[in-house]
C-alpha cells in the first residue's frame, strides 16, 4: 500500500506533527469571557442615584407646593389674536404692565393664550381695552372661566386617579405572579416592587415640576390637565416595563433552579435590558421632537412624559428587581 500512495512517508510524518500542533494550540486557547454587568451586586448604588433624584424634588413640593394652572387654581382665560400680530415679547410685556400676574401663551396661526387670576365682569372688560390699546385691535375666540370649586374637584378626582391605579396594579400583579414558587406571599412582592417603583417615577416626576414651577419659575412646569394625564400616562408605561422583567423573572425560576433568587433576577435583566432600553429610546425621541418643535401649548405634556419615559425605563431596570431582591432577603418565602 506504500508503494502504491502519493504521499510520501516524509510528508506523512510532517502532517502528524502538524495536526498535533493544531490540536494543543486548539486545547490550550482559552475560552471566550462573557461580560456580565451584576446589577443586583450595585443596588445600593442605583437606590442611592433615586434618592438623589427624589429628595430634592419632595423638599420642593414640601416647601413651595407647585405652580398652579388654570386647571387647579382657577382663573380667566383669554384665547385671543392681534390685527397687528405683534411679537410674543411685545405681548408678554403688556400682559406684564397690567399688573395683574397674567401670563401669556402663543398657539399656531399668531394666537395667543393669556391666562389670569380670577377676574370679574368689569375687570375682563378693563383688560380687553387695555391690551386693545396697547397691541392694536384684537378678536377674543373664547374666555373660559374657571373657579375655586371646580379648580378643587379637578385635584381631588385627579389624586384619586392615580391611588385608584395604583392599588388596581398592585391587585393584578399579586394575581399574576402567585402562581411562582411562594404562592400569594411572592405575588404581593412582585406587585408592591413594582409598585413602588411605579410611585417613585411618580415623584421624580412631580418633584422635578415642582422645581421647574417654584424654583426656576420656568412656565413649562406648569401643573394642569396635561401634566396629570403625563402622569398616569408614565405609570402604565413604567409598570408595563416592569412586568417585562418580572414575566422573565418568572420563566426563569422554573427552568434555572439551580441558580440562587438573586442570580436569576440578574440574568432577567441582563435578557430584558436591552429590550426596554431601545423601545423607550425610540419613545423618548418622538417626545424630544415635539418638545422642539411642538409649540407651547405642547411643550409641558412632552417634557413631563420624556421625564417620565426615562425615569421609568430606570426604575424598572435598576429598582424594580432589586427591591424584589431585597424584599425576598427580608421575608424568604418557601
Amino acid at each position: 500500500m506504500s508503494e502504491l500512495s502519493d504521499v510520501s512517508p516524509q510528508q506523512r510524518v510532517a502532517d502528524m506533527v502538524e495536526d498535533a500542533k493544531v490540536q494543543q494550540v486548539a486545547v490550550a486557547a482559552p475560552e471566550p469571557k462573557v461580560r456580565r454587568l451584576n446589577i443586583i451586586g450595585m443596588r445600593n448604588l442605583f437606590f442611592t442615584i433615586s434618592l438623589i433624584v427624589i429628595i430634592p424634588g419632595i423638599l420642593s413640593m414640601w416647601h413651595n407646593h407647585f405652580l398652579l394652572g388654570i386647571d387647579f387654581a382657577g382663573g380667566t382665560e383669554f384665547t385671543t389674536t392681534f390685527t397687528e400680530n405683534p411679537s410674543l415679547a411685545k405681548v408678554e410685556s403688556a400682559v406684564s404692565a397690567e399688573g395683574l400676574n397674567g401670563s401669556v401663551i402663543q398657539t399656531g396661526g399668531g394666537g395667543y393664550i393669556l391666562r389670569y387670576p380670577p377676574l370679574s365682569a368689569a375687570q375682563q372688560t378693563s383688560v380687553q381695552a387695555d391690551l386693545k390699546n396697547r397691541l392694536g385691535p384684537m378678536n377674543v375666540q373664547q374666555i373660559l372661566e374657571v373657579g375655586g370649586t371646580i379648580a378643587g374637584e379637578t385635584i381631588e378626582f385627579s389624586i384619586i386617579a392615580v391611588i385608584a391605579a395604583s392599588i388596581a396594579i398592585l391587585v393584578l400583579l399579586a394575581v399574576r405572579f402567585r402562581n411562582v414558587p411562594g404562592g400569594w406571599g411572592a405575588g404581593v412582592q412582585f406587585g408592591g416592587s413594582a409598585l413602588a417603583a411605579m410611585l417613585h417615577d411618580v415623584f421624580v416626576l412631580t418633584g422635578l415640576f415642582s422645581i421647574f414651577g417654584t424654583v426656576l419659575h420656568w412656565r413649562v412646569g406648569e401643573i394642569d390637565a396635561f401634566f396629570v394625564t403625563a402622569v398616569l400616562t408614565v405609570v402604565g408605561f413604567s409598570v408595563h416595563d416592569t412586568i417585562v422583567v418580572f414575566d422573565r423573572i418568572r420563566e426563569n425560576l422554573r427552568v434555572s433552579q439551580r441558580l440562587s433568587f438573586e442570580q436569576v433576577v440578574n440574568l432577567s435583566i441582563m435578557q430584558t435590558a436591552a429590550r426596554s432600553i431601545i423601545t423607550s429610546f425610540t419613545v423618548v425621541l418622538v417626545l424630544a421632537a415635539i418638545f422642539i418643535a411642538g409649540g407651547t401649548t405642547l411643550q409641558g405634556l412632552s417634557l413631563a412624559l420624556l421625564i417620565g419615559i426615562i425615569s421609568g425605563t430606570y426604575s424598572s431596570i435598576f429598582n424594580a428587581a432589586p427591591l424584589l431582591v431585597v424584599w425576598r432577603r427580608l421575608q424568604p418565602l418557601r
